[in-house]
């Protein structure tokens, strides 16, 4: 699959205003910053849209490839929840390290926190733990070296964020043909392919009934994404789910043995296994321009065959007026 275009129609100003004083929490739940200044240009760039950054990612703690000790980076995701100046709780990146965490992390706490939680591909696992253990919804944003801190800042990436979390509903048009035409409403979820197949069989996946499931991933070969779909297929995940959307696949290699096969033999093949509606043009994943989803809201998808779009609703948002007048 090609990588997906600018699929955003342009906001207004303001429409995607921050509202003033919005406090910030930088952590590394997961993997240490591959550039450092990434961090410095991201708190850079939300302290100009006005929020008070509260950063607790420190680069010289860094452990192996993660940003800090086990121990360490459970500590900053409560003490981030806990923080009363504080109303989103921003992942520096991804990567991985997640999993080696989620029997130590106060679900319950970050769920009464009322935190907004941001961040997607490892962060996927945090989304559908906390979505599993409490029902909290959290969303798959933008996160600080790739979204806020990257070299070349994608507006529609950004301004599409504070878009989500400052309106009641959000909605996102894609205009890619060769999708069913349906009309179908259900509860959001999903994430990173690789790591909701990563939770099957645990207790921190969520057993969604009449979900709309999406999905991306990064460098992973078509016949991977296939056995991990057949897996949550087997598995009986797939079975209740009204439809899946497919994001962002880039970033593999097809080799001449693969004789024919590739995205579009896979997808062609799983539609018809699978006997499930399958769109594809979801503007998700490692690419430069993303949207951001609220996992566990309430959504709609409609689609005529040329196009669809996805809407959902019911999920926390900043309040409008300002907030948070004191510093860390």
């Amino acid at each position: 699959m090609t990588r997906i275009p600018d699929l955003f129609a342009p906001i207004a100003p303001e429409q995607c205003a921050v509202p003033p004083g919005t406090g910030v929490a930088v952590i590394a739940p997961s993997g240490a910053a591959v550039d450092p200044d990434a961090v410095a240009r991201g708190i850079a760039l939300l302290e100009a849209q006005g929020c008070r950054v509260y950063n607790y990612y420190n680069h010289a703690r860094r452990h192996q490839r993660f940003g800090a000790t086990d121990a360490e980076r459970v500590a900053q995701l409560h003490a981030a929840a806990a923080d009363p100046n504080v109303q989103v709780v921003m992942a520096i990146r991804g990567s991985y390290g997640l999993s080696r965490m989620l029997d130590a992390i106060d679900y319950d706490a970050l769920a009464a926190s009322g935190k907004l939680f941001v961040g997607f591909s490892d962060l996927t696992v945090l989304h559908l733990a906390l979505f599993k253990r409490t029902g909290a919804v959290s969303f798959a944003g933008p996160m600080l070296c790739e979204g806020f801190g990257a070299q070349q800042i994608s507006a529609p990436t950004v301004n599409h964020f504070w878009q989500c979390v400052t309106h009641a509903e959000h909605a996102i048009g894609v205009p890619v043909g060769a999708n069913p035409a349906l009309a179908l409403e259900g509860t959001l979820w999903g994430g990173n392919l690789t790591m909701v197949a990563h939770l099957i069989g645990t207790p921190y996946f969520p057993a969604v009934d009449g979900g709309i499931l999406f999905l991306e991933d990064i460098a992973e070969h078509p016949y991977r994404l296939e056995r991990m779909l057949l897996q949550l297929h087997h598995a009986g995940a797939l079975k209740k789910q009204q439809a899946i959307l497919l994001g962002d696949f880039s970033g593999y290699r097809l080799a001449p043995h693969d004789n024919g096969y590739d995205f579009d033999a896979m997808l062609a093949y799983l539609r018809a296994e699978l006997k499930l509606p399958i769109l594809t043009g979801l503007p998700f994943g490692h690419i430069r321009d993303h949207a951001t989803l609220a996992v566990g809201a309430h959504a709609c998808v409609k689609a005529d065959g040329d196009s669809w779009s996805l809407s959902f609703n019911a999920y926390p948002i900043l309040a409008k007026q300002s907030v948070g007048n004191s510093a860390r």
